[in-house]
This record gives structure tokens, C-alpha cells and sequence, in this order.
């Protein structure tokens, strides 16, 4: 396993949405300053140049704060910069596929929503599952709920850290309680926050109280 269950406290994940004419990196040092314990970026939209000028960027940041750094979907991109890893979905290229890219000791998310995702997942290599969505999202316009029932069986199903996703915020946690998931990651409740810190900051402080 390449990644630690207190990684997975505080998950931020990056949507250039929020900008807002402020720069993504500059929005990932205060998540950072904030204590989120992990990032990923995320850009659906970005040409290969631009994600990889970005993806530089903050991968350099993230060893700054010693936060590790993964790569949504893009595989090539994060070889090209030696990111600590790649977070997939399950339309996106397969755990095991991802694995025989980047090799052992590289860091490997997979979305999932079923018991039986989460233990294929783990099976092909998978070192930590993104559980979700929890709650209807903006920025996956598809997802469909999970229950907090079917999170506390993903969660006793496999040894690997589990992080719940989709739709998550401070009024949110309580459902999470009790269900063994090792922490959230969340998107607009950090980056489109006014103040960036401070939300990841009382985000975290929320977390921990529930975890």
C-alpha cells in the first residue's frame, strides 16, 4: 500500500471553476496552508500542454507541504512528471492496466460505488477507493447516491483507506459518522470558498470530530 489512511483525512480536489481570476496553484497553497492531506487535479478541459505546465506546478507544491500528489484519469501526464499517482473512475482505464504503467510504488485511486468495485479495486492493485457520490454534485452531473449503509460495507469489505466523495460539506458529515471511512474529498467546499484556508482548515477540524 502506497498511501496512508491519515492521507486520506482531507481530500482536495482541484476544479478550475472557482478561479474566479485567481491562478489554480495559488488556490492549492492555501488548501495546503489550510491542511488538506492530499490532492488531486482534476481538469477535463485543459489541452496536454497547459495541464502539464499546471500539473507541474502543483506537484511541486504538494512536496513543499509533503502532501501527496495524484493526477485524475491522465496516466500519461502523470508519468511525464512523476506524479505520486493516478486517481481513475471505472469508465477510465482499469486499476491493474494503471499499475503496469506506473509501476509498484506509485499511488493508484479508483472510484467505486459497490461492494463488488471496491474488492475488484483492491484485487487489481487499487491502494485507496473514492466512495461516491454521497450527495447529488455539480461537478458530476451523473452520479447517482450512495447510501452510508453501502460506504460502511465498502469500508469493512476491504483493508485499503477509503475516502467518501460527491457533494460533501461541513453540514454534511454527520451521516459519515460511525461507518469506518478514513476521511473526505471534496471539491467546492474548499475551492469555492471565499476564503480558502480557513474552510479547509474548519473542514478538517469537522472531520476529525466525526472520524
Amino acid at each position: 500500500m502506497n498511501c496512508r489512511p491519515e492521507d486520506m483525512l482531507l481530500y482536495a480536489v482541484t476544479d478550475r471553476a472557482w478561479l474566479n481570476g485567481e491562478t489554480l496553484e495559488s488556490q492549492v497553497e492555501k488548501a495546503l496552508k489550510g491542511g488538506a492531506t492530499f490532492v488531486q487535479l482534476r481538469e477535463k478541459e485543459l489541452d496536454e500542454e497547459l495541464f502539464l505546465e499546471e500539473a507541474k506546478k502543483i506537484k511541486k507544491l504538494c512536496a513543499e507541504y509533503h502532501v501527496p500528489f495524484v493526477i485524475n484519469d491522465n496516466v500519461d501526464i502523470a508519468l511525464k512528471i512523476d506524479a505520486d499517482g493516478v486517481h481513475v473512475g471505472q469508465s477510465d482505464m482499469e486499476a491493474g492496466k494503471v499499475r503496469e504503467k506506473l509501476g509498484p510504488d506509485k499511488i493508484i485511486g479508483v472510484s467505486c460505488k459497490t461492494v463488488e468495485q471496491a474488492l475488484l479495486a483492491k484485487k487489481h492493485g487499487a491502494d485507496y477507493l473514492g466512495v461516491g457520490a454521497m450527495y447529488p454534485t455539480g461537478t458530476k452531473k451523473d452520479a447517482t447516491a450512495v447510501t452510508p449503509e453501502v460506504l460502511s460495507e465498502i469500508c469493512q469489505a476491504v483493508d485499503i483507506p477509503v475516502v467518501a466523495i460527491g457533494g460533501i460539506n461541513k453540514d454534511r458529515l454527520e451521516p459519515l459518522k460511525g461507518t469506518g471511512v478514513d476521511g473526505v474529498a471534496v471539491v467546492s467546499a474548499i475551492f469555492a470558498a471565499e476564503d480558502i484556508e480557513k474552510a479547509t482548515r474548519e473542514l478538517k477540524e469537522a472531520v476529525r470530530e466525526i472520524l
